[in-house]
């Protein structure tokens, strides 16, 4: 019987929410990493199933959630996610 395998995503801590990345969407094309304005992101040792060194995450304290990662990415395997009621354009009215 063959083994199935499942997506698997990975989900990191950044200072204003989280990375993620779902390994076995990824092709390695490197573009969230080549692109990453801070360098927080590198390949992986390991292989998805595609065969692929999909990116981590090597430098959290240094994202700063520009989003660029997910824009570029051509297959969405790479997202950022932001903590319910905080907003990143949130302005008090003095």
């Amino acid at each position: 019987m063959k083994s199935q395998q499942t997506k698997d995503t990975k989900r990191w801590k950044v200072p204003k929410g989280y990375i993620c990345v779902q390994d076995d969407l990824c092709k390695g094309c490197g573009f969230c990493i080549d692109f990453c304005p801070r360098d927080v992101l590198a390949s992986a040792q390991h292989f998805n199933v595609k065969g692929y060194h999909p990116p981590e995450l090597v430098d959290p304290e240094d994202c700063i959630m520009c989003r660029f990662c997910e824009l570029v990415c051509p297959d969405f395997a790479i997202w950022t996610e932001q903590p319910e009621g905080e907003d990143e354009h949130e302005e008090e009215d003095d």
